[in-house]
């Protein structure tokens, strides 16, 4: 099967390109949208690429890339009644939230800041605007290739 491409969202100030650099490897979590969680449970798979979008930010940008590194699995955090993200219906032999580890590729030298993304015609349709509030969407081979392009970065 081909890889697929994603978008995937992160308050720099809760998880940066910068910490996934540091850390190489890291689940996904607290991801707390059906639709997201069911884009990593159902069909990510690993080797997947994902562009890391830095959100809440001014302005927004894309800032590298990331690659899906295994299966998915709970998310631990819904467990946890310590955590912003514990969820009191779900429990370990019926887990609500799923999440995936995702592994540091690269950070683009020229982030891509939004305004750039809605003004190129090949990406002012991307799932990213249809779908605001979605913290992962889906994007195309086509508009990753061209995100790279536009932060003048080769696919690694």
């Amino acid at each position: 099967m081909s890889r697929q491409y994603w978008l995937m969202k992160s308050e720099p100030d809760d998880y940066s390109i910068d910490d996934l650099e540091r850390d190489q490897v890291e689940p996904w979590d607290g991801v707390r949208n059906y639709e997201a969680r069911n884009f990593m449970r159902d069909e990510m798979k690993p080797g997947d690429r994902a562009l890391f979008y830095h959100s809440n930010i001014k302005p927004p940008e894309i800032a590298g890339v990331m690659e899906i590194e295994g299966d998915p699995y709970p998310d631990p955090t819904q467990f946890d009644p310590e955590s912003k993200y514990f969820d009191s219906k779900s429990s370990e032999s019926d887990p609500r939230w799923q999440l995936v580890d995702v592994r540091f590729v690269k950070k683009f030298h020229k982030p891509v800041s939004r305004e750039e993304l809605k003004k190129d015609p090949l990406l002012s349709e991307m799932m990213l605007f249809k779908r605001n509030r979605l913290s992962i969407t889906r994007v195309t081979e086509e508009e990753y290739r061209r995100v790279l392009e536009l932060a003048g970065e080769e696919e690694a």
